[in-house]
């Protein structure tokens, strides 16, 4: 079943056309790796998808509800709570500890401080990063501190993930272990992944490829 599908988008930035005309379909539960050279579209892409950036054109639907005709605060809430977002520098709040990055999105969505922060005790327990509950992002590796944004992400019980270059600023060890936790939760969620890579092995942890070059996009194979 279809859960998101944008069609037909172009992005302009200035002169600079991001896209011209890419579209992507996911589906509920499936993890698909967006490839593509920098400044192919990739990331504007996401952001379309994820309904941060609107679209000169073209459409983006999410479970029969239409990005682009939203108002600005739904899709502030749709971000909230349907959405789940992972970025390259894990982009924490350095003044919060990593529990209380971990629990924002749900202390964000009115979830009591003590509820908000059970769910997020669970999650970094998933991902392997219990341990640094207390410390600040800055006290924390960069492999840590990673999988702690994975955990934020995942708190909430989204229904879609978004990630983009996920594995950008870790070494390979780092990186695998990240990609494994990511991939191995959501399917264990029946959450769906947008993963934004350059990396075969990184997308080698999705179900398909999509590769955008020159603002356009195209299917390729399934990897499974």
């Amino acid at each position: 079943m279809s859960l998101l599908v944008a069609q037909d988008l172009h992005k302009s930035f200035g002169r600079t056309r991001a896209l011209e005309g890419a579209g992507l379909t996911i589906r509920a539960g499936e993890i698909v790796a967006v490839m593509g050279p920098s400044g192919s579209g990739k990331s504007t892409l996401l952001h379309c998808l994820a309904g941060i950036l609107p679209p000169d054109s073209g459409t983006v639907t999410y479970r029969d509800r239409e990005l682009t005709t939203m108002s600005d605060s739904a899709r502030s809430e749709l971000r909230r709570t349907e959405f789940g977002f992972v970025f390259q520098f894990g982009q924490l709040v350095p003044e919060l500890t990593c529990l209380e990055n971990v629990a924002l999105p749900l202390r964000l969505s009115g979830v009591k401080r003590r509820d908000a922060e059970r769910a997020a005790r669970e999650w970094m327990a998933r991902l392997e990063v219990d341990a640094v509950a207390d410390q600040r992002p800055g006290e924390t590796s960069g492999g840590q501190g990673q999988r702690v944004a994975v955990a934020r992400a995942l708190v909430t019980g989204p229904k879609v993930v978004f990630a983009d270059e996920p594995t950008g600023a870790l070494d390979s060890l780092n990186g695998e272990r990240v990609m494994h936790l990511l991939t191995t939760a959501a399917r264990e969620t029946g959450a769906a992944v947008v993963l934004v890579t350059h990396e075969p092995r990184v997308a080698a942890y999705s179900d398909r490829e999509v590769v955008v070059r020159d603002g356009r996009s195209r299917d390729v194979e399934f990897v499974r």
